[in-house]
């Protein structure tokens, strides 16, 4: 199947098939356990036929918005759009691009009703119909957004490679990649790949996570960072027994563009949490590895430091200490899914 093939059965699924979160066939989507508890009330603000045509996976709305240019990529019925719309507020914007046109019907005709909702003078929202794989046909400059969010949908793409380069290409010096996917823990074999259930069910175009770091390395961001993963169920009897040697995860990844190492290096540096992103007022989780509790200082790697350091969040850390005495390689602890970092330090 060639890549324009897989376009339009994606397409033709989201666009067709699909008229609700109702017709999924597997948990993939949807899995409100992965929404921060802070973003849920948000929810009560959003137009029944937004959230009804939603089918994402995860939450991938990271913290500290205000005031940020936000491009959304494969943005659907727009649900993130809005709740990113209140998230930057009135002086922030939000980009939102599909290549589904139904799918886009419904988030434009609600652009009005959301701005009157959260007493904007008008709408800080645009949609744009293009395709993630071509950001520059869609108008987006280089250097121009302060990060770069998906929902379940780069799986979906017939070349991974290229929305990546694309993200990389528009986001500005220190702005950050932050979004949700479906992971496998293999190759998916050819003839899985073009399933149209399988591929409009987020699982046929499934990356191998290897694969994913790997692309991610030779475009230039050797360290990414798992937020949060939750495995899949396949509860379809048809989609298990099609699939069902594959094991799949949502997985929330956090990537910066900056120049990063691909090991963790130790200089000796400390960081401490103010305590200032109003919805973490106790503490800051970076990834899986890293939590900050405010005003308790943790030992980071060379990477973690910039990530905090030269990105929006700057100004919620102190950071003790500079590059200028290396200690070599980082001291590395395993995730610590306790959220308890006995060792006093963490990793990546």
């Amino acid at each position: 199947m060639t890549d324009s093939a897989i376009s339009e059965s994606v397409q033709n699924y989201y666009g067709e098939v699909l008229q609700s979160n109702a017709d999924l066939k597997t948990s993939a989507c949807c899995t409100l356990d992965t929404m921060p508890r802070h973003l849920r009330p948000l929810l009560s603000d959003l137009h029944p036929e937004v959230t009804a045509r939603f089918y994402g996976c995860g939450s991938p709305l990271p913290p500290a918005l205000e005031g940020c240019t936000v491009l959304d990529l494969g943005c659907g019925s727009g649900r993130d759009c809005y709740l990113l719309s209140k998230l930057v507020g009135e002086s922030g914007r939000v980009i939102g691009i599909d290549m589904t046109e139904e799918q886009l019907a419904v988030a434009k005709r609600h652009c009005d009703w959301h701005a009157e909702r959260y007493g904007y003078a008008q709408s800080n929202v645009e949609f744009i119909y293009g395709l993630i794989e071509d950001l520059a046909t869609a108008g987006i400059a280089d250097n121009s957004i302060d990060v770069v969010v998906s929902n379940c949908v780069i799986n979906l793409s017939p070349d991974k490679r290229r929305v990546l380069k694309e993200i990389f290409r528009v986001l500005k010096p220190g702005g950050e990649l932050y979004f949700s996917d479906v992971y496998a823990d293999r190759r998916i074999p050819p003839a899985l790949r073009t399933d149209p259930v399988l591929l409009g069910e987020c699982l046929g175009g499934a990356l191998y996570w290897e694969d994913f770091r790997r692309i991610m390395q030779e475009l230039g961001c050797p360290d990414v960072r798992v937020v949060k993963e939750n495995p899949i169920n396949l509860d379809d009897p048809e989609v298990a027994a099609k699939i069902g040697m594959v094991h799949f995860r949502s997985v929330t990844v956090r990537a910066f563009k900056m120049p990063l190492e691909d090991r963790c290096e130790d200089f000796g540096q400390i960081a401490v949490y103010k305590g200032t992103i109003g919805e973490h007022p106790h503490a800051f989780d970076l990834d899986d590895h890293h939590h900050l509790e405010t005003g308790r200082p943790l030992r980071i790697c060379g990477n973690t430091a910039d990530m905090i350091g030269s990105s929006r969040y700057a100004t919620h850390f102190d950071i003790v200490g500079d590059k200028s005495t290396h200690f070599g390689l980082f001291d590395c602890a395993p995730p610590n899914t306790s959220r308890n970092l006995e060792s006093g330090s963490a990793c990546c």
